[in-house]
């Protein structure tokens, strides 16, 4: 096993006293002094700044770029327009996810992908396997840094290192040059937060700068750091899928609700739309579900659900809300049992514990 990788600001969160650990082959902090259910409410109420950069970035380029993405994704971005953003699976030819990322359309013939991190090389030799035309695919993950500013005071603090008219920009949009301090940057509206905010990119030689005049500026509006113990935290309240939990090889898009990402009928054929569409003819033997608890017990992946002592799923995340102050899951349930019960039993090593059925998202953000 090779060392884990440290990113740009790796000194940045040793010098805020951050918990590190290895995560997907990276250095990078849990969480830092005040404490995971604290960077929950400040990212809720204030904002926070986050080191994203283990995630993978994809250069896609050339005349039938979009028809090749087109074929790899199941969503359908001949609807997306430049400087706009799409999120979307990718499946295997049996409707299992290769992974779920971000396309960034600069131009028809230029794309920009975000991968997760624990996928980069895998996404990256999917693609080559799949690739045809004049298309050039280009792995520029080592090259960049990105942080991720989130909370409701994340446009006033940007705002003040750019010139750049940032209330102008709408969700999941993005500019392909911005300057933020100095540093030239890709600046999306983006977040993995459930709030509003900004994901900035920049080349590795100018990720210190960045930091440190983000850092700076948050300062008059309590910015604090957060780590990636309350980023999972903040995806599970706002019921956003995590790759190796929600979505998976043996899981698809369809049993984790994402349906309205899924173009089973776009004209150009696509890696599983075969299978996804027997899937949804046929019905679904499990699909994901909302869970809250009746009883204080700490939902964990992987805990066995039961309804009227017969097992009908799993939980896939789990954990205590601050936000909501309870504990939430999103579990994987049969629906012909699920969806005619209102309570079911969530199995706590050799205990059960009390859980309600509710609708997803658990938490959304106040427009």
């Amino acid at each position: 096993m090779s060392e884990a990788k440290k990113t740009p600001f790796y000194e940045k969160h040793v010098a805020l006293e951050g918990k590190i650990v290895d995560y997907s082959g990276w250095f990078l902090p849990v969480q830092y002094s005040r404490g995971l259910v604290e960077e929950v409410h400040d990212t809720r109420k204030r904002a926070t700044i986050f080191d994203v950069s283990h995630m993978g970035e994809v250069s896609v380029e050339g005349k039938d770029a979009e028809t090749f993405l087109q074929k790899i994704l199941v969503n359908d971005i001949s609807r997306l327009k430049d400087n706009a953003i799409m999120y979307s699976p990718v499946c295997y030819p049996d409707g299992g996810v290769v992974d779920d990322i971000l396309i960034y359309r600069i131009s028809g013939d230029n794309f920009f992908l975000v991968v997760n991190a624990a996928n980069t090389d895998k996404d990256y030799a999917w693609f080559q396997e799949n690739v045809f035309g004049d298309v050039k695919l280009q792995n520029l993950s080592p090259e960049y840094a990105q942080v991720a500013l989130q909370g409701p005071n994340s446009e006033a603090i940007l705002q003040q290192l750019t010139d750049t008219p940032l209330g102008e920009m709408k969700n999941y949009h993005f500019l392909p040059s911005v300057n933020v301090a100095g540093v030239d940057c890709i600046v999306s509206r983006t977040g993995y937060t459930g709030e509003d905010g900004f994901e900035v990119y920049c080349k590795n030689d100018g990720a210190s700068k960045l930091w440190d005049a983000v850092w700076e500026a948050g300062q008059k509006y309590e910015l604090n750091p957060a780590g990636l113990g309350s980023r999972d935290v903040l995806r599970l309240e706002a019921s956003m899928p995590l790759y190796g939990h929600e979505l998976s090889k043996e899981l698809t898009p369809l049993q984790a609700r994402l349906d309205r990402f899924v173009a089973l009928d776009k004209e150009v054929e696509f890696n599983g739309q075969a299978a996804l569409k027997k899937q949804k003819a046929d019905g679904m033997d499990r699909m994901l579900y909302g869970l809250e608890m009746l009883e204080r017990g700490v939902p964990r992946e992987g805990y066995p659900v039961k309804s009227g002592g017969q097992e009908i799923g799993w939980v896939s995340s789990g954990s205590f809300s601050p936000t909501l102050d309870k504990f939430i899951a999103m579990a994987f349930l049969d629906p012909e049992f699920a969806d005619q019960a209102e309570e079911v039993e969530l199995m706590i090593r050799t205990r059960s514990y009390r859980a309600k059925i509710t609708k997803l998202p658990f938490y959304r953000r106040k427009k």
